[in-house]
């Protein structure tokens, strides 16, 4: 029975890690992401970038929403950004997570509309 509860709880962390990122699919350079979140939650996407292309994330609800870019390899973690228009350029060829979270600030619950743009 405890053998069963394991694989079902690893099973369940799997499907919760998999559903967890979204890929971002880049029509002509860009692409919209929103969605609803609950204070302190956070929302996973993934996007790659070629070394060199600038990335632009336009936050229309950064008074409630604020947002990171991490690449394990090349680009650090860093703090999340409240900032409604931020750029930077891929140091790397590879895949971002880009991580959306919403701030215990405002409504317990929001919807976040953001813009990521690779030229």
């Amino acid at each position: 029975m405890r053998f069963l509860s394991i694989i079902l709880f690893v099973m369940v962390a799997f499907s919760a890690v998999v559903v967890a990122q979204d890929r971002i699919a880049l029509a002509n350079g860009s692409a919209l992401v929103s969605g609803t979140l609950s204070n302190g939650k956070v929302k996973h996407y993934v996007f790659s970038a070629t070394q060199g292309q600038t990335i632009t994330i336009k936050n229309s609800t950064s008074s409630v929403f604020d947002f990171r870019v991490y690449n394990a390899e090349f680009f650090d973690e860093g703090d999340y950004d409240s900032s409604p228009s931020y750029s930077f350029e891929a140091p790397e060829t590879g895949e971002y997570t880009f991580t959306v979270r919403k701030k215990v600030a405002g409504p317990r619950t929001s919807r976040y509309s953001m813009t990521i743009s690779i030229k």
